[in-house]
């Protein structure tokens, strides 16, 4: 039973590295694999505004193949945040093309839609926007 329960602790913690519950609880370090590690730490040190970091992480994740899909949207999401931020609209434009490839349905949440810097490429690229 302790064994069922290891596993599936695991595959929880495998499945859900991004979610920032995950991260805010600190579990995210028991990931099992250095992809999903890579993902939370550069969200984190993107929220940290480390963004040179991050964008080292978010690139590693996905260079180390992230098995989720939602996972490498959410790599290319952050990616794209700090592109356009630093002003660097093709590798913006580019990393959310990429996510709207791996998940058609992606979308921003209000808030980061609004945002001056990524909201309008975001909205250039959306269909049905």
């Amino acid at each position: 039973m302790r064994q069922i329960g290891a596993l599936i602790c695991a595959a929880l913690l495998m499945t859900a590295c991004a979610a920032p519950v995950v991260r805010d609880v600190g579990l995210d370090k028991f990931a099992p694999r250095r992809a999903e590690q890579d993902l939370s730490s550069g969200i984190r040190a993107y929220e940290n505004g480390d963004y040179r970091n991050s964008v080292r992480l978010l690139q590693n994740a996905l260079s180390e193949d992230l098995l989720l899909v939602s996972d490498k949207v959410q790599a290319h999401k952050y990616l794209a945040f700090i592109h356009c931020a630093e002003s660097r609209e093709k590798l913006c434009r580019d990393n959310f093309r990429k996510a709207l490839e791996l998940d058609p349905k992606f979308d921003l949440t209000p808030a980061e839609s609004g945002h001056p810097s990524w909201g309008p490429v975001f909205r250039s690229l959306k269909p049905g926007r």
